[in-house]
């Protein structure tokens, strides 16, 4: 089975540079099954349903999530379903609308899909669980589930937190996948376990960006040291940042992990 992973995508510019590249993308690697990051889908900040529904048509089979996933209620309802094709973090605080984590059913067999944050998030303001923790008390609860893959998304902003979790769960899981800082690093491999890793996969949208929003905004924001709305960048060079990860259905890990990125104009 084939499993291509998307990173962040950036609102309205990342989800027609979804619409425009993943199809040439799927028919080049045959994914069997796509899951993206989902948490700035629409304008930045959350998941609006419209937007979700625009990116199944696309391609994308399932969405996980970071910090963002709960900024828009409409939503909750598909956090809370288990057939629901969104998974938000599973060491929110207790509480938060969603489950824990979600298997998806595909034709290739049932995927397990967690998300979970890093304690270091940006400026989320709770406090959340321990990542490490959360996972082993996941996996330990699914041990008796019939499933072809196990992938994990670790959505946080330090790049040790990101390492160590994969080689925390190296052999464990598939993969384990990061993003969240929406700039790709050059490190995709298969741990010596079997577990596919990326530090960070990176993001869809603006590549004349400052990670997606207009570089004018945040350097004026730098500058001035006050606060501002970010805007996003909608035009120019657009980049689709992916990880390609072949799996073997036998023993639930990964035979190979391949950055791709893709470019064009909007």
């Amino acid at each position: 089975m084939k499993i291509l992973y998307i990173g962040d995508i950036m609102g309205k510019a990342g989800r027609k540079t979804v619409q425009k590249l993943l199809p040439d993308l799927l028919a080049e690697t045959g994914a069997d099954f796509v899951i993206a990051q989902g948490e700035n889908l629409s304008h930045g900040k959350g998941m609006q349903l419209s937007s979700i529904a625009d990116m199944q048509t696309a391609g994308v089979d399932f969405f996980t999530g970071g910090n963002w996933t709960t900024k828009r209620p409409e939503v909750f309802p598909m956090l809370e379903d288990a057939k629901g094709p969104v998974a938000r973090p599973a060491n929110y605080p207790e509480g938060t609308p969603g489950r824990r984590y979600k298997i998806a059913e595909t034709p290739y067999g049932r995927v397990l899909i967690v998300s979970l944050l890093g304690q270091i998030v940006g400026a989320f303001p709770a406090v959340i669980d321990n990542p490490l923790q959360v996972i082993d008390a996941i996996l330990e609860e699914t041990k008796n589930e019939q499933l072809t893959a196990r992938i994990v998304n670790f959505h946080g902003d330090f790049s040790s937190e990101k390492l160590v979790i994969g080689q925390y769960l190296d052999g464990r899981v598939t993969a384990v996948i990061g993003d969240h800082w929406h700039i790709p690093t050059a490190d995709a491999m298969v741990f010596a376990g079997g577990t596919a890793h990326i530090t960070d996969v990176g993001m869809v949208g603006s590549l004349d960006s400052c990670l997606g929003v207009k570089s004018d905004v945040i350097i004026k924001r730098w500058l001035s040291d006050q606060s501002s709305r970010n805007e996003l960048e909608e035009g120019g060079r657009m980049q689709l940042c992916s990880l390609l990860i072949d799996t073997d259905s036998s023993t639930g890990l990964a035979k190979s992990a391949k950055q791709i990125i893709r470019y064009s104009e909007l």
